[in-house]
């Protein structure tokens, strides 16, 4: 190779890398007397971008559209996307996960997951354009007894059988009990396999009102999680039981309206089970959910020393008749004597009334026309007493009858 050949071949390689270390530069711009010579040169270069093969980019985009047949009135209990009057498309979400996960060793060693979400889930529902760091947490193991695996940042909570991200539930929209729970935690905690099938975790951060990632407002207060799940031996299954308690300012009041002396605890039990009877096409899943909350203000943002009370019941089921073609179904229950009571990981979408019963009806299709590629296809059925809800800024007027959902979603996955 001539000199003017290398010459070019440098402004070329020059203009391809924009950050490298000046020795490095120094090393390349040497003569060389092949190209082999040159593409080892070339592999020895330091990029800002890391060599760890551990390294993982994943993610989705989520888009759909949801029509309520229940005119100008909305449906209570809900995700606030779920329950818009009349008919809505969606930019549910676009999410990205970089991660380094640990391995199954049991040795001290490090890694990250930072999970970013833009879209109406990141904005609980508020608007498309909604940002969110759903998950930003440092993961280390400490090689004690079985290994501790410690996270220190936002976390995803361990309650609910269903998660933020909807490509990951069996249903497109979610239960009335998913608007009650936590969904994310800020602070730190503590993993610990007891055994081969059985896994414990205990962890305290901020309160979860609003999002909040802070502890400087007054009525932010604290909470601490604990868990317990057990993998039974034979079929794909497993039995998780978490408990969420807060204090000084309650799970969180309505309105983040938080008070002194004011305590909270949700209990939340999930199973799951894919039965080898079925060839593991078939999906069985329930969970139960029990909250309580002390000197509630049902809203109004007065204190009236009033207990509030909420349990739910859901049931699912998937089954995948062919490889292209699956099944999912849902029942729920939910009842509260104060819903508003009750601040979950959304600040609107209930009532805030008296004692609420109300059950859903869910049938989902799914369609996976590509490896990356699935579509959706959903009805829903909500009733009850104040199923629904109208207002006008002033008044808030109630109704019982049905509320029928049909809804529609496109997801690609990398």
């Amino acid at each position: 190779m001539n000199r003017t050949d290398l010459i070019h071949h440098l402004m070329v390689l020059s203009y391809g890398m924009t950050l490298v270390s000046s020795s490095v530069m120094a090393e390349t711009t040497m003569p060389v007397s092949s190209t082999q010579d040159l593409s080892a040169a070339i592999e020895k270069i330091n990029y800002i971008a890391t060599k760890n093969t551990d390294l993982r980019l994943s993610g989705y985009v989520d888009a759909g559209y949801i029509y309520n047949f229940t005119g100008n009135d909305q449906v209570a209990n809900r995700f606030p996307t779920d329950g818009q009057r009349a008919g809505d498309f969606n930019l549910n979400a676009v999410k990205l996960t970089f991660d380094k996960p640990l391995t199954y060793d049991n040795e001290l060693q490090a890694g990250f997951r930072t999970d970013l979400m833009l879209g109406e889930d990141a904005g609980k529902g508020n608007q498309a354009s909604a940002f969110s760091m759903e998950q930003a947490y440092v993961i280390f193991r400490l090689p004690l007894g079985n290994g501790l695996d410690v996270r220190i940042g936002k976390f995803a909570s361990w309650l609910g059988y269903e998660t933020m991200e909807r490509p990951g539930n069996v249903n497109i929209t979610y239960s009335q009990m998913y608007t009650f729970l936590p969904v994310t935690m800020t602070g730190v905690s503590f993993t610990y396999p007891i055994n081969d099938r059985a896994d414990m975790g205990w962890a305290v951060g901020n309160g979860v009102k609003a999002d909040n990632v802070g502890s400087f407002d007054s009525d932010d207060g604290y909470g601490i999680m604990a868990m317990v799940k057990y993998r039974p031996p034979g079929d794909r299954s497993y039995w998780q039981n978490s408990v969420y308690y807060s204090w000084d300012s309650a799970y969180e009041l309505a309105n983040g309206q938080g008070h002194n002396n004011s305590n909270a605890v949700i209990y939340d039990s999930l199973f799951n089970w894919v039965p080898q009877f079925a060839g593991n096409m078939l999906l069985l899943g329930a969970s139960v959910d029990l909250g309580y909350a002390e000197n509630s203000d049902s809203g109004d943002g007065v204190l009236n020393n009033t207990s509030s009370t909420l349990w739910g019941l859901a049931v699912y089921t998937k089954y995948q008749l062919t490889a292209i073609f699956s099944l999912a179904g849902r029942i729920a229950y939910l009842h509260t004597n104060d819903p508003g009571a009750f601040y979950g990981n959304t600040s609107s979408g209930w009532l805030n009334t008296g004692t609420q019963d109300t059950w859903s009806f869910t049938l989902t299709s799914r369609f996976d026309l590509a490896e990356n590629l699935s579509l959706r296809v959903e009805y829903r059925a909500d009733l009850g007493n104040d199923s629904t809800y109208y207002t006008n800024g002033v008044n808030t007027y109630t109704g019982n009858g049905m509320a029928q959902t049909i809804a529609l979603e496109a997801v690609y996955s990398f």
